[in-house]
């Protein structure tokens, strides 16, 4: 079955091919229905991020705890996505501008790169193009991000166009974030963390318990990181508060 989508994408899609950049500066070019995972080991994103003042745009390098690197983003709005997808305990890989399609579409090449690609531990892909809402309105950009998906998908993989999530839920993120990379907090007291916290605690009831009559703030970080580990888990569409609820996640 995805050997005949591919087929059937190659014919819509004139010869369509995906050209990659590597660490040593090489760029090859193989037809999208070869293009494999192995080909982005050692990749680079396809174009240089500079972050210049007066810029319109946000850019910049994102730390990675999913890929224990920086992930460059051209936007907040990409960087937004970016946080998800790296707070996805299913996510195992990130490539920001993986490559750069190109396709013979009503009689002239087209060229893409999309902003993001995911692979999550079961080895599915998903192809995510970041576009504000207001913009998807217009023909031309629908159609410019409507061909990529279709490629992408008679490829066999997922294909995204995001453009927002809730903002409760982002910041909630974002603050966890903060937590990410190991060695922020002790690993010694995150695992008493995980030893104290109870299935069902309300988080003011398991910083109390964990404090032992020392400030309650002095211990919230380390259940903050087996937040952001996955390792707890609690409704992150609602303001972070005493009294979210936390679920142990074995």
């Amino acid at each position: 079955m995805a050997t005949q989508r591919s087929t059937q994408a190659r014919r819509g899609h004139g010869a369509a091919t995906a050209s990659v950049r590597y660490q040593d500066e090489t760029v090859r070019q193989v037809p999208f229905d070869e293009l494999r995972l192995t080909d982005l080991k050692q990749s680079e994103p396809w174009r240089t991020v500079r972050s210049v003042h007066g810029m319109a745009h946000h850019s910049g390098s994102y730390a990675s705890a999913t890929t224990n690197g920086l992930v460059v983003y051209e936007s907040r709005l990409e960087l937004a996505r970016l946080l998800l997808a790296d707070f996805d305990p299913a996510v195992q890989a990130i490539y920001a501008q993986p490559f750069r399609m190109a396709a013979k579409i009503d009689g002239r090449v087209r060229h893409h790169v999309p902003d993001f690609l995911l692979i999550t531990q079961s080895d599915v892909v998903q192809v995510v193009n970041v576009k504000p809402a207001n913009l998807l309105a217009d023909s031309n950009i629908k159609d410019a991000l409507a061909w990529p998906g279709k490629l992408v998908e008679g490829h066999g993989w997922g294909y995204e166009v995001w453009s927002g999530a809730d903002p409760i839920l982002l910041e909630n993120v974002r603050f966890l974030a903060a937590y990410r990379r190991p060695g922020v907090v002790p690993a010694g007291e995150i695992e008493r963390a995980w030893a104290s916290v109870q299935d069902g605690d309300q988080l003011a009831a398991a910083e109390q318990r964990l404090a032992e009559g020392r400030a309650c703030h002095e211990v919230r970080p380390s259940i903050m990181a087996l937040l952001w580990a996955g390792r707890l888990t609690t409704d992150l569409t609602t303001p972070l508060s005493g009294n979210w609820v936390l679920r142990r996640s074995e």
